[in-house]
């Protein structure tokens, strides 16, 4: 009698879209396009993973085609803390819990930086001089409006006395430009998106916003590893922050679907190709999936609605 064969567990049967709802050069977009060229070089799915920037809406464009996509397994999204500011701020009929959570994959740091060629040689000089300036003297550049950046520098504002003008760009990459360019005065870039400025010199980096200093001790610049860039509380600029970088799918997905997910990125993370990114970019390695990175979303989401409203930033109704 012959042996019915088992049934394989679930995967992909035709190319699977990542979505990133941001633009293209920022934190997102780069792990999102290392994670395809990983699974691309290590052979990890038969069916290519196609990246697709939908950033209208500060991403809402994004997350309401994931939405929308309900039990379609072959559209995933990497989510940055948009996900929990775009629809406070803008009112968009959206929330995390319309997706499946897949896993986190990192914690992102934000760092303050300031040209590489100006006069502050440490975080807590150049709020010294924003303060003495006056209220609107000085510019800080972020990606988007009403978002992780721009919250971030309310945060600063607050914890400091001082008041900037913020001035919003598309993406990471342009913000570090504008600064090298000496447009603005100051940005809170993450690691990723400065480090080649960073490595050339032509920006400085004064404090990173985290409880401890970033743990990588291989120098970065002639003089500096990440390790050696002290907090800013240590700076003497009481304001913290970290952002998600997460993967979901929409919601309605079956378990085995959830589950192929799963354990794609956990192959992802143990390549050196990952842990080599990691370390490049600074980030907090830690991963979640399931119901710890559920209770995550829930407290972090919290977070987020508590600084929305002290910046003024909810949307009305929400």
């Amino acid at each position: 009698m012959p042996t019915v064969p088992a049934l394989a567990a679930w995967e992909p049967a035709k190319p699977v879209e990542f979505v990133v709802p941001a633009g293209t050069g920022g934190g997102a977009d780069q792990m999102a396009r290392l994670i395809q060229g990983i699974i691309v070089k290590h052979k990890l799915m038969k069916e290519p993973l196609v990246v697709v920037n939908k950033s209208g809406g500060a991403g809402a464009e994004g997350f309401l085609s994931v939405k929308d996509a309900k039990g379609d397994p072959h559209k995933i999204i990497i989510t940055l803390s948009n996900l929990f500011t775009t629809p406070m701020a803008t009112g968009v009929p959206f929330n995390w819990k319309d997706m499946t959570p897949v896993a986190m994959m990192a914690l992102d740091q934000f760092v303050l930086w300031t040209s590489g060629s100006g006069p502050y040689k440490n975080a807590g000089e150049y709020v010294a001089a924003v303060k003495s300036a006056g209220p609107n003297k000085f510019k800080m550049a972020g990606t988007g409006s009403k978002q992780e950046d721009q919250i971030l520098t309310v945060a600063i504002e607050k914890a400091t006395g001082t008041k900037f003008i913020y001035v919003p760009f598309k993406g990471g990459g342009e913000v570090a430009v504008q600064l090298v360019g000496g447009h603005v005065h100051s940005t809170v870039n993450n690691p990723i998106e400065a480090v080649a400025q960073w490595r050339a010199g032509t920006l400085r980096a004064q404090c990173v916003f985290d409880d401890q200093r970033m743990p990588f001790k291989a120098k970065v610049t002639d003089t500096q590893s990440w390790n050696d860039i002290p907090t800013c509380k240590e700076a003497g600029v009481p304001a913290r922050y970290t952002m998600l970088r997460g993967i979901f799918m929409p919601s309605g997905v079956t378990p085995d679907q959830l589950a192929f997910y799963v354990d794609l990125l956990s192959k992802v993370r143990a390549t050196p190709e990952w842990k080599e990114y990691m370390e490049k970019g600074a980030f907090n390695p830690t991963f979640m999936t399931g119901a710890p990175f559920t209770q995550w979303l829930e407290a972090a989401e919290a977070t987020h609605r508590s600084l929305m409203t002290e910046a003024g930033f909810i949307a009305a109704g929400k």
